[in-house]
């Protein structure tokens, strides 16, 4: 028999994240006196090295930190490099096939689409310079020191948990098709002896400790100006790729105002576009004119895809690079387009397009301090290693987020030069009236802001804790009228003949990695904090 796992209640400080080492090196460094930013990047930085099929130095982070008083957002997301257009992909793919991944859950499924791996769908790592700012703005503790346990895992090993060799055997398991010299590093990197490591198997990467040493050691100015960003733009020219030293010195990240629905009486807040966090608002804003509690269980989750659906339809036509194209996101938000988009759910599955307002591979970590300040970080490479392009020599692969962009010409998130791809990754936070409750987040692609609908829908309307919450079986929808549920969920008496009665096309999926991974912290109405982590993979929340 299955017991649930309890969620964890810590009077001073606490870390959650998807990987139990990672979760500690948070934890260390709270007790050393550091706070919730500090914790959040210790985590994050160690995430690279003891899960890398999900993350890795060479990808993007975002974040989301309640400061004590207020709230600020950072998009650490980078951009494509100057020499990318659309001609450019057109002719390099011209007579592939289509790529295997749909970065935009099935949106872009017709016609050419952005190869998933290779230097075509590189973007500038923004990473390392998140790591920065944040420190730069919030931190306590020396920025180096926040490097220890990554640099330690790296350069002397670390026995791989459960969850992350499942996810590693299946990365491998889907190969690449054979390529040029950008690939040759990839398998003396993560393989052994060209297979994932076993569970309990120790694996070490020493060249990715001495590129996290210089990353410490010089502020990530190495990455983005010196050494790191020099072996970048040699490896590029070399092996066919686009990315120069010039593209990583103009990298930037940008401090945002995060956005916001109510829902239930509470503000649920996410980060504008380039991010599908829109998504998520557009839904939540759908179903706060219903009483989703009232309902039964099939109506529940009828209503709730369906708003999730017109979300999405809408994130995927509106969502790109706010610096170079207009993006409604105000009038997104509205009131009143969210009462006409509610007004197209009807009790049938439907086939939803975008509305047209007025215009005017990831891992999730959250942390908390004694003092109250509060953080919610997520970073990704996106598909399980990325472009699988590894720098030799250095230790990590390459993200391969410019998949999210399109070649439809007239569409704002079209491929171009130095631009912001439409991006997955999103972190969460909860309010009530503008007191912080806490810091929420679901990895896994398309499947992020429909966890996110899930996971404040199992808080706020049926009142469960961040572990009950998060242990609450799940549905996922890509596209169309599928629909996958959780076993757990099948379970539930007339449940799925009920959805397709509904005209949903329901298959129950045993692989939980579908579902997604998440977190969740909440201020505790007695003190401290209440803390959830992932039951599906091997997620740790700790504190003090």
């Amino acid at each position: 028999m299955a017991y649930p796992r309890q969620p964890l209640f810590a009077p001073n400080g606490a870390v959650a994240t998807s990987q139990p080492l990672a979760a500690a090196a948070g934890l260390a460094v709270l007790r050393r006196g550091g706070n919730a930013v500090d914790a959040a990047l210790a985590t994050a930085i160690a995430l690279t090295v003891v899960q890398p099929p999900s993350n890795d130095i060479g990808g993007d982070l975002f974040a989301i930190v309640w400061d004590g008083e207020r709230l600020h957002g950072l998009n650490a997301s980078g951009r494509s490099p100057a020499a990318l257009t659309r001609e450019v992909v057109l002719t390099a793919t011209a007579g592939r096939a289509p790529a295997a991944v749909d970065a935009l859950g099935g949106a872009q499924a017709r016609g050419p689409a952005m190869p998933a791996r290779g230097w075509l769908p590189v973007t500038v790592p923004g990473a390392p310079a998140g790591w920065r700012d944040l420190h730069d703005r919030f931190g306590s503790l020396p920025f180096a020191e926040l490097f220890t346990d990554a640099i330690s895992y790296a350069e002397h090993g670390y026995p791989v948990a459960t969850g992350t060799a499942a996810t590693w055997d299946r990365a491998l398991a889907a190969r690449v098709e054979p390529g040029g010299e950008e690939y040759a590093e990839f398998d003396r990197v993560f393989t052994i002896d060209g297979r994932a490591p076993r569970p309990g198997e120790r694996w070490r990467n020493p060249d990715a400790a001495r590129t996290l040493r210089r990353i410490a050691e010089t502020g990530a100015e190495d990455f983005y100006r010196g050494d790191i960003a020099a072996a970048l733009d040699g490896h590029a020219a070399r092996t066919g790729g686009l990315l120069t030293g010039d593209d990583l010195t103009r990298h930037v990240s940008t401090w945002v105002d995060p956005v916001s629905a109510r829902y239930r009486g509470h503000e649920v807040w996410e980060l504008p576009p380039n991010g599908q966090g829109i998504a998520a608002l557009l839904a939540l804003n759908i179903l706060a004119g219903t009483d989703v509690a009232a309902l039964d269980a099939g109506e529940r989750l009828h209503r709730q895809i369906e708003a999730v659906k017109l979300g999405f339809a809408d994130a995927h036509a509106h969502v790109a690079d706010p610096e170079r194209a207009s993006v409604p996101t105000a009038a997104l938000l509205d009131p009143g387009y969210a009462a006409a988009r509610r007004a197209l759910v009807t009790d049938r599955a439907g086939d939803p397009v975008a509305g047209d307002p007025e215009r005017g591979g990831t891992v999730y970590l959250c942390t908390a301090d004694a003092g109250g300040m509060m953080v919610s970080l997520i970073q990704s490479t996106y598909l399980a290693f990325g472009s699988r392009v590894v720098l030799p020599g250095h230790g990590f692969a390459l993200q391969n987020r410019g998949i999210g962009f399109r070649l439809d010409p007239a569409h704002p998130n079209v491929v171009g030069p130095a631009k912001r791809p439409f991006h997955t990754i999103i972190p969460g936070f909860l309010t009530r009236d503008g007191a912080p409750v806490g810091p929420f987040g679901v990895m896994g692609g398309h499947m992020q802001p429909q966890g996110h609908v899930q996971l404040v829908s199992a808080t706020l309307d049926a009142g469960l804790d961040p572990q009950a919450a998060l242990d609450a079986p799940r549905w996922y929808w890509h596209a169309g009228r599928t629909l996958l549920v959780e076993p757990t969920l099948a379970a539930v008496p007339g449940l799925v003949a009920g959805l397709r009665s509904r005209g949903h096309e329901v298959t129950v999926a045993e692989e939980p990695s579908v579902f997604g991974y998440g977190q969740a912290l909440w201020r505790a109405s007695s003190g401290g904090y209440v803390v959830g982590s992932e039951s599906r993979v091997d997620g740790a929340a700790v504190g003090f």
